[in-house]
């Protein structure tokens, strides 16, 4: 192992021993444990007799919770990772070593990022569980995991990031929870605010029935009338989704379909409500009803028309995180080039 990463695991191994030490992470390992396990039991109990396998559906409630744990855990263990040791007087110590701002920053964040995947962990048990109740595919197990770890990774690498570019600990973390906030909410805020706001006018053919009462069979028939009609435009807008981690998850696996059609978990589930939103508004017309005057469903081969977002999403995350980092490289190198009136590097 060269020099260099061997001062990098020194800061590693002092961040993660720090927060070891810390009575609050084993009590928020714990909390995490029981409000998890709590919820897949009474998942568990609601489904019984609904559906056979049922393995699927609680692995991916239990991978959703891990993610929105850490939204909300990790930003708390990141976001003062470099202006509290400022505060502390501790990051002086640190500085006039052979540490550089670059190790520094980079082991700080992995350490954070190895802490957060303790919640992780203690999700292990109840995901082997779900295995043994059966219905679980591998290829949600292959792709889901990795994309947590990822962002876990993510979400630790912008708290350091940014507690290094901002004074206080408190706005740097506040500011945190921001931008997970608007990965998270703020995509689905924007999305509904601009399927609105891009709404059109457009006219179209009325349609009516034929009841045969004596067969007992409906017909389609098109008529000459018009009406116009306000339709909300998500197609224009359905972008915005992409940087939602949860929809990340759903699109990057590759989903399953039933009998119908349909997809039979969550995953792909959530992932068809996305990639629909993608098309323009359906027209109604007869050639969506069959002979028998039964609804043929538009949406069929979804899959095949339109196009996974999901690696999209990771490049923004990826994107903001590096952008956060390199920011705070820049905040904590010693001696500084430049500094503001009244602020102090160290």
């Amino acid at each position: 192992m060269s020099a260099w990463l061997r001062m990098l695991w020194v800061v590693v191994g002092l961040e993660l021993r720090q927060r070891v030490r810390s009575v609050a992470w084993y009590v928020l390992l714990g909390i995490v444990a029981l409000v998890v396990g709590g919820v897949i039991v009474v998942l568990w109990l609601s489904l019984q007799g609904y559906q056979r396998d049922i393995g699927g559906a609680i692995f991916a409630t239990t991978i959703f919770l891990v993610m929105l744990v850490t939204s909300l855990v990790t930003p708390a263990l990141s976001g003062n990772a470099i202006n509290g040791d400022r505060d502390g007087g501790t990051l002086a110590a640190t500085q006039v070593t052979q540490v550089s701002g670059t190790q520094l920053v980079l082991g700080k964040v992995l350490g954070s990022w190895i802490a957060s995947l303790g919640f992780l962990a203690v999700c292990v048990p109840f995901m082997l569980a779900a295995a043994a109740l059966g219905g679980l595919r591998i290829e949600a197990v292959l792709v889901s995991i990795p994309l947590v770890v990822l962002e876990i990774g993510v979400i630790s690498a912008i708290g350091v990031g940014l507690s290094g570019l901002i004074r206080k600990p408190v706005l740097s973390t506040v500011v945190s929870y921001l931008v997970v906030a608007a990965f998270s909410v703020g995509t689905l805020i924007g999305f509904g605010v601009g399927t609105i706001a891009f709404q059109s006018e457009e006219t179209r053919q009325e349609i009516t029935w034929d009841y045969d009462e004596q067969s007992g069979a409906s017909t389609c028939i098109e008529t000459d009338r018009t009406y116009e009609t306000v339709v909300p435009r998500p197609d224009r807008v359905w972008w915005m989704l992409a940087a939602n981690p949860y929809v990340i998850m759903a699109d990057a696996i590759p989903p399953h379909f039933d009998a119908n059609g349909y997809p039979d978990d969550v995953f792909g589930q959530i992932a068809m409500a996305v990639r629909s939103v993608q098309e323009p508004p359906h027209v109604e017309t007869c050639a969506d009803y069959g002979e028998d005057g039964a609804w043929q469903d538009p949406y069929e081969g979804i899959y095949e028309r339109t196009a996974p977002s999901w690696f999209v999403g990771v490049g923004i995350h990826v994107g903001v995180a590096a952008l956060a980092v390199w920011g705070a490289i820049a905040a904590v190198r010693a001696p500084a080039r430049t500094l503001a009136p009244g602020s102090r590097i160290a």
